[in-house]
């Protein structure tokens, strides 16, 4: 290890790694609340950007695969945005996981350098855009948190009870997590230097 003792990853690539689990534990947690509830109160208008949990949360997938397709040079661009058809609530729980999942792999395999590399991302009107991978990283993440707060607030709307969310990154919290990380494959975040 070096100095720091985060290997060969460096301290930034080990923070977005842990990012990347914190998103989709929390997205697990956040949709396996919204299961609970009825097909008409999952689509239900409610005080928000995006007026209702099924709106925001496939939201939040579609530009997930946006930005995770062009992390991987995947090519697709703005197709992501043509080709995507919202998920139902028993849908869209496996569908987030299998789009989290990939932003895992990516972030696993990030060093220092590469977060400087850049990407090119489909700006429709506005052309092609290079964007850094560590500014693209944190401009998803930031997204994410943005929108699942929206999500949190409408849900406490209902008979639902919102989950807790930030109980991740601090070791004193984690303790609260570990059964549920460990269920979904997912290690805390000192296990992830």
């Amino acid at each position: 290890m070096t100095e720091a003792g985060f290997g060969r990853r460096g301290a930034l690539a080990a923070h977005c790694r842990k990012m990347a689990h914190n998103n989709a534990w929390a997205n697990w947690r956040l949709l396996t609340a919204c299961a609970q509830l009825s097909d008409a109160d999952f689509k239900a208008q409610r005080t928000s950007f995006f007026p209702s949990l099924h709106e925001t949360l496939n939201h939040n997938l579609m530009v997930d695969l946006y930005y995770i397709d062009a992390l991987e040079r995947g090519g697709l661009g703005r197709l992501v945005f043509e080709r995507f058809r919202p998920f139902d609530m028993a849908q869209l729980l496996p569908a987030q996981a299998a789009a989290d999942r990939r932003l895992i792999a990516f972030c696993d395999g990030l060093s220092d350098d590469m977060l400087a590399t850049t990407v090119t991302t489909d700006r429709g009107e506005h052309g092609q855009v290079e964007e850094r991978v560590d500014d693209l990283l944190a401009h998803l993440f930031q997204h994410q948190i943005h929108h699942r707060g929206q999500a949190h607030a409408m849900l406490a709307g209902t008979a639902v009870a919102p989950p807790q969310l930030d109980e991740y990154f601090l070791r004193h919290d984690s303790q609260q997590t570990r059964v549920e990380l460990r269920r979904l494959d997912l290690a805390p975040p000192e296990e992830l230097l």
